[in-house]
């Protein structure tokens, strides 16, 4: 059975065959029709001029290897995923540049020429030339960058039961992400974790969100400073875009501290109650201020507050604290029930408590100041799980409650 193409090559010659020679015969009768008007009574026998002869032969010659050796029919080829398997598949079957030059030289003669096969040669060369774009352009277009695993396993959140003797600092060795991620992530205030407790694990550092009305990429990019390509891609955004109520991994995103595990906002109020006094904010202690250190012993209050802090300072000094007493605005109501004293006069030791912060006074300095020390005052040298001291003027100190 022919191949078409080659039929199709074979039918192109005999219509270039045919109508170089229809062409020859018109210039014939052109000449012989020239020569009778010119000379009416000559009987002179027409010759054929062999250098027109060689041009109409050479010009049919070339047009016709050309078109025979350098044209080929592209054979469409499958789109592919792998980019490497489209490169090879355009090489093996596309319209090669060879056959592009190859019709655009035969269409330049041809028309140069004034051949009346010139217009298909034409059509030719445009066709090939289509065809070599759209077989190059259908290949490679059509595939997305893989900026990100595009094996959707690699970008789900695992859930992971913690069994005796788990820790944080264990999972973060097992899975291979940070701590803060893991702790982000489930909320966790400690490094313990509870045998039996199904535990939320990211592929990558970042942090877990809930997607809310009203967040836009940009909102939610600059929040918790995320790269807005990589936020899009990661999450395919880019098809199905935000949707509230659903969950989407911001990659090497951070948690503001207000949004962080066991974060306690400072009050603001001035309110007196049972006789004894509040002022101020919620470190509103007043006085000079300093940074001592960062941390201290994971307890049963909240990592990095205030409340965790004193706990382990009055453990370390050897006085009685109590383990569920709450928030610090509730300590000193806490302390009463677990039958401790609690009055407006400092001494070595006591736990100074304002309506939302409490410290442990160091020491009753001669001028009536107190020296302190606390965690998570916003104050200079102060901050989240930071260890910092403070002067508290003697003209305060009356204002608080006082823990023994």
């Amino acid at each position: 059975m022919v191949d078409a193409s080659v039929a199709i090559q074979i039918c192109g010659s005999n219509i270039i065959r045919n109508m170089i020679k229809l062409r020859l015969t018109q210039n014939l009768k052109a000449a012989n029709l020239q020569q009778t008007q010119t000379k009416p009574h000559s009987k002179t026998k027409f010759k054929f001029k062999p250098a027109t002869i060689a041009v109409y032969v050479s010009t049919f010659v070339l047009v016709i290897s050309i078109v025979f050796i350098g044209y080929h029919e592209p054979k469409a080829s499958p789109v592919v995923a792998n980019v490497a398997s489209v490169d090879s598949s355009n090489r093996s079957n596309g319209t090669s540049v060879d056959n592009v030059i190859a019709t655009n030289v035969a269409a330049n003669v041809a028309q140069a020429a004034n051949l009346p096969v010139a217009k298909s040669v034409a059509n030719m060369a445009v066709s090939a030339q289509t065809k070599s774009e759209f077989s190059q352009t259908d290949s490679t277009g059509a595939t997305k960058p893989q900026l990100v695993g595009s094996n959707t396993t690699n970008r789900s959140v695992v859930s992971y039961t913690a069994v005796a003797g788990d820790t944080v600092d264990a999972l973060v060795a097992k899975f291979n992400v940070s701590k803060d991620t893991i702790k982000w992530a489930n909320n966790l205030t400690s490094d313990a974790l509870i045998a039996g407790t199904v535990l939320k694990i990211l592929p990558t550092d970042g942090v877990l969100y809930s997607v809310k009305d009203g967040d836009t990429i940009d909102s939610i990019a600059t929040k918790y400073g995320v790269d807005k390509s990589r936020l899009v891609l990661y999450n395919d955004l880019e098809v199905s875009g935000l949707t509230p109520n659903t969950s989407i991994i911001l990659p090497s995103a951070t948690l503001p501290g207000n949004e962080r595990p066991g974060y306690v906002a400072p009050y603001v109020a001035t309110v007196s109650t049972n006789n004894y006094y509040y002022a101020g904010t919620g470190t509103g202690f007043g006085g000079k201020t300093w940074r001592i250190g960062v941390g201290t012993a994971e307890g049963p209050y909240a990592h990095g507050n205030c409340t965790l802090y004193a706990y382990n300072r009055r453990i370390q000094l050897g006085l009685p604290v109590g383990t569920n007493w709450g928030n610090a605005g509730s300590w000193a109501q806490g302390a009463r029930n677990d039958g401790l004293l609690v009055n407006n006069s400092p001494g070595a030791g006591a736990i100074i408590q304002d309506w939302g912060h409490v410290a442990i006074v160091e020491s009753v300095l001669p001028n009536g100041d107190l020296s302190i020390s606390e965690m998570n005052a916003y104050v200079s040298g102060g901050g989240y799980n930071i260890v910092s001291g403070r002067i508290v003027p003697a003209g305060n100190v009356g204002q608080y409650l006082y823990i023994h």
